[in-house]
């Protein structure tokens, strides 16, 4: 059996053996209480909500920061921009997430996740971080420093969740100002992060849940958002050196797929399993590696 089948079916049994105990166990999961959620998020009422339970999981005694945790990009919205909120799919797919790369690699992580802005000075401490619907993205001038010194230091930032031409002219314009001299490449199936854990041979689309659930119905369903978001792109943006700092998958919806792998089982046999967790580990897995 191929390596990657192999571990395709461990990855399908440990899953099925988690939502059992899951649906079995009900109830949701903290995420740090309310100490994670700043004063400005609660007055625009973008505070993160569970859609399902999360796994609960612990670290070895004395080892509980000596871990990989997935941050979450705190940031206001463009008043031009189409795209949502950064509190979206929160905080369930950074956890569920996190449990699979926990599951699937030697890599530990942590149980709790993180939210930070872009100028607390805790980011440095962190190698990953993510975005979500940056078809709204802005960024003061502050942010767009500490980003740029962030991603040349070393950092990686994945984009993820957003549809059409405007909001990805809206992302790549704010970009411009983080790296004006750099622009998005677009990364070929035979680049290192499509092979990592996983052997990734296309570039899927995630639909949001609802979308997902119509096909089902309908194999012939759209599973995009928008009619010019027919086509998954996923793009890059690289150091002088030809290391990857950015990524971003445009016409697709990752987060989702992490985010509802505990609702339908449909849902996640045909988007969660198939594409949304094998690119989430291999993103992650490359990050760490290179």
């Amino acid at each position: 059996m191929k390596k990657s089948c192999l571990m395709l079916l461990i990855f399908t049994l440990a899953l099925s053996a988690v939502l059992a105990q899951r649906r079995a166990r009900g109830g949701y999961r903290g995420y740090g209480g309310e100490s994670w959620i700043s004063e400005d998020a609660k007055t625009a009422r973008e505070v993160p909500t569970h859609s399902t339970g999360t796994p609960v999981w612990t670290n070895a005694s004395g080892f509980e920061k000596d871990v990989w945790t997935f941050v979450r990009i705190k940031r206001d919205r463009s008043p031009y921009g189409t795209g949502g909120s950064w509190t979206t799919d929160a905080p369930d797919s950074d956890l569920n997430l996190s449990f699979r790369l926990q599951q699937m690699t030697s890599m530990r992580t942590s149980p709790d996740g993180c939210f930070l802005r872009l100028t607390e000075p805790e980011l440095l401490d962190y190698p990953f971080i993510y975005m979500v619907e940056p078809g709204s993205l802005s960024l003061t001038e502050p942010e767009i420093a500490a980003l740029r010194n962030y991603l040349l230091n070393g950092g990686f930032l994945w984009l993820d969740d957003f549809w059409g031409e405007a909001e990805w002219a809206g992302m790549e314009g704010v970009m411009k100002q983080v790296f004006p001299e750099r622009d998005f490449k677009d990364v070929p199936l035979d680049h290192p992060i499509y092979h990592g854990v996983f052997e990734i041979k296309s570039k899927g689309q995630i639909p949001n849940v609802t979308l997902g659930m119509q096909s089902q119905y309908d194999p012939e369903h759209r599973t995009w958002e928008r009619e010019d978001a027919r086509e998954v792109h996923h793009r890059a943006i690289y150091d002088e050196k030809g290391r990857m700092m950015v990524f971003a998958t445009h016409n697709t919806d990752n987060g989702d797929g992490w985010e509802r792998e505990g609702e339908y089982q449909y849902f996640f046999e045909h988007f969660s399993e198939k594409i949304a967790f094998p690119l989430g580990i291999n993103v992650i897995f490359y990050a760490m590696t290179h």
